[in-house]
């Protein structure tokens, strides 16, 4: 200590306090180096992101050491009360601002630690699409609103400016309304998730029809559903939608499903040959689940007469399957047995029905 003092001495305290800062400089900037020549090393090979993690922070750290080597620096300097005071209030509006910063970048790393290892470049990149678009809105929401806050209370550290840090909050106030006011369908639709949770008009793997498209419920989210539809296309819904709009569940109390198959036929085509072997179709097929087959005339048309045929199966895909199956095997038995009872147009010549048939010429 008695060396120290000899040494502040003979050399003025503003050179004391540049050598030291330059000495503690030069000391942290050595030992970032040789942790960034570890990591580029072997480490990263075992340990890959903690490389992606030091890159977001080498530079808080040299804050972080700036901010130190500048406070043992004035620690030697013979500074009046009010210059201390100035420095003193300096020294708190940079450590609020390494405070966010800290924050910031810990937030960052956590949301990095989400994405990491997803590649964009791959065929199947659904996951890696989804998590890369949820991290990238809420990493800029989050930087923002950290920014903000972490400038209005390093600017309320001064008294001349403190009206601006104030004016800061109340900027974020502002945002927090509006930001409040464009999430309404946002909260909409969180408070029809809750309901949809206890009511349940819908549930995972239910066969519904929304908006004229059918399909199964694939996924119940937050604020939405996806509803995949026979040929494989993913009908996204709003949860606020299903409590607003009528739609259709056809597996709401049981996974039991009615499916409908439509023949259109002459009115010479008999019903009970046709009734008979729709019910002989339903029960050799194994899709039937032994419950509901009907054949029925349906409507009476001008020119043709709708056939109705019922079958119940245990599911909507098998439904499916049992719909396709009567409509085949039912068009071929009535193309083969009944020819004439296939849709037809009829025509008239009403002149040779007024006139009476011609006698043949002499």
């Amino acid at each position: 200590m008695s060396a120290w003092n000899h040494f502040t001495g003979w050399v003025p305290s503003w050179l004391a306090a540049i050598l030291v800062f330059a000495a503690i400089m030069a000391v942290g900037l050595a030992v970032q180096r040789f942790i960034t020549r570890v990591l580029d090393g072997r480490t990263v090979q075992r340990h890959p992101f903690l490389k992606q993690a030091w890159a977001r922070t080498h530079r808080l750290v040299r804050f972080m050491l700036a901010l130190f080597a500048a406070g043992m620096a004035v620690q030697i300097l013979a500074l009046s009360g009010n210059q201390l005071d100035i420095a003193r209030r300096i020294f708190l509006c940079l450590f609020i601002v390494q405070l966010g910063w800290i924050v910031t970048v810990i937030a960052n790393i956590a949301m990095d630690r989400q994405v990491y290892g997803l590649k964009l470049d791959v065929a199947d990149n659904l996951v890696a699409r989804k998590a890369v678009t949820q991290m990238g809105l809420l990493r800029k929401a989050v930087n923002i609103l950290l920014a903000l806050l972490t400038a209005g209370f390093a600017l309320m550290s001064f008294d001349s400016v403190r009206q601006f840090g104030y004016s800061l909050f109340a900027s974020a106030g502002i945002v927090g309304i509006v930001a409040g006011l464009a999430a309404r369908p946002l909260f909409e639709n969180l408070i029809a998730g809750l309901q949809l949770a206890f009511t349940q008009p819908l549930r995972m793997g239910d066969a519904v029809v929304i908006n004229n498209e059918w399909g199964w419920v694939e996924e119940i989210g937050s604020v939405y559903i996806v509803v995949r539809l026979w040929d494989w296309r993913r009908q996204i819904v709003p949860l606020s939608y299903l409590f607003t709009t009528p739609f259709t569940n056809w597996t709401r109390s049981s996974s039991s499903i009615i499916g409908t198959v439509m023949i259109y036929a002459d009115y010479t085509l008999p019903m009970e040959p046709v009734r008979a072997k729709a019910t002989a179709i339903a029960k050799a097929s194994p899709l039937w689940d032994g419950q509901v087959i009907n054949v029925q005339v349906s409507d009476a048309r001008e020119q043709v007469m709708e056939v109705r045929v019922l079958a119940s199966a245990s599911d909507s895909s098998r439904a499916w399957d049992l719909r396709c199956e009567i409509r085949e095997k039912l068009i071929a038995y009535i193309r083969d047995q009944y020819p004439g009872a296939l849709p037809r147009v009829r025509r008239e010549d009403f002149r040779l029905a007024e006139e009476g048939p011609q006698r043949p010429a002499h």
